[in-house]
């Protein structure tokens, strides 16, 4: 039996379709196993290099394949549809990974550690409890306008003037309406309080972290932003090079170029929508106290701003940062404010 050198795995939830090819890229193996028998011929196969889409669960059977000493790649999924024969079934998308995987010039994602998808989850569960606040303050907003209330906009100003509004003394709403917002408001402090729960750990898990202490070296990244960029960007063995990973993020201009002629346009928004937030948020933070600062990034940004403007600027002092986070990963060196070469070259 010939041995097998690279192998394609199509993960569902119960069922796996195994594509595998010999070092000349001949087929030697196809099978359809459960889910119970993987681990079992993880563990028996010979040491390969084994390919699998990003998707859910790849980061968890991507581990168990290290476990064994396999090299394990995985390919975004929109890099492997190009590679599909014909019609799509599993065994089609198993072979077709396999010959994306083959490709010399294919990008992979680096397979996450326990850790790195902790960290993400946190992240998932405390943005998910802010949009839930945010519509029961949007909720408590449009409940009040149809009486004739209206609250300045901020979460705070809601905070400090719901309590007078369902107070005994106020005559304008009835008491039928006054019992649902003090629901409503009991709601909003008890998501206020789980919020403040997940800002804690976040901290904790900031502090813990060499890598998280690094990137709070860099003007615009707080906890927040360098913990979820710390889970993303691990050793930073996935990226090339800072401009790389702001591509990643959606943080370059689109492109559409033909017969020698450059078409840019506006930026992908490919990537995590969270953290291209997160970094845009970072950004105009920068740009507000650039007037009170000289270094090289804050002269940078003005200069940015004059010409292109502030919401040009703020993207593009945006992914900017996030090639310094790269950089800064990659050398394991903090954020020199007054070292520009650092800024141009490492990112």
């Amino acid at each position: 039996m010939n041995i097998i050198a690279s192998l394609g795995i199509d993960i569902a939830k119960n069922v796996f379709q195994l594509h595998g090819v010999d070092f000349r890229g001949k087929t030697v193996l196809k099978q359809k196993i459960s889910r119970k028998k993987l681990p079992v011929i993880l563990a028996t196969l010979p040491k390969c290099t084994i390919y699998m889409e990003t998707c859910g669960s790849s980061n968890y059977w991507g581990r168990e394949a290290q476990k064994y000493g396999h090299i394990v790649k995985l390919i975004p999924a929109a890099y492997v549809k190009p590679f599909v024969k014909t019609s799509k079934n599993d065994v089609n998308d198993a072979e077709a990974i396999v010959e994306a995987g083959s490709r010399p010039s294919m990008r992979f994602a680096e397979v996450k550690t326990e850790k790195q998808q902790d960290i993400q989850s946190t992240h998932r569960i405390r943005s998910r409890l802010v949009s839930n606040r945010t519509a029961l303050a949007n909720a408590i907003r449009g409940f009040l306008s149809e009486y004739g209330i209206i609250i300045a906009q901020g979460i705070n100003r809601l905070r400090r003037e719901l309590p007078g509004i369902i107070a005994e003394g106020n005559k304008e709403l009835s008491g039928l309406m006054k019992d649902n917002l003090q629901d409503l408001y009991q709601e909003l402090i008890k998501l206020d309080e789980q919020i403040k729960k997940y800002d804690d750990k976040i901290k904790r898990l900031c502090k813990e972290d060499e890598n998280c202490q690094l990137l709070e070296s860099i003007p615009g990244i707080g906890k927040i932003t360098a913990t979820i960029l710390a889970s993303v960007i691990g050793s930073g063995s996935s990226f090339k090079n800072g401009r790389n990973f702001a591509a990643f993020l959606g943080l370059v201009p689109r492109q559409h170029s033909s017969g020698g002629k450059e078409r840019l346009y506006g930026i992908t928004k490919h990537g995590d929508v969270y953290i291209r937030m997160l970094l845009s948020h970072g950004a105009r933070a920068v740009i507000k106290y650039a007037n009170q600062k000289d270094d090289y990034i804050n002269r940078w940004v003005k200069e940015v701003v004059r010409r292109r403007g502030i919401n040009r600027g703020t993207i593009a002092l945006a992914a900017k940062i996030a090639r310094m986070a790269v950089a800064v990963i990659k050398s394991q060196k903090p954020y020199n404010a007054g070292y520009k070469i650092v800024l141009n070259k490492a990112a």
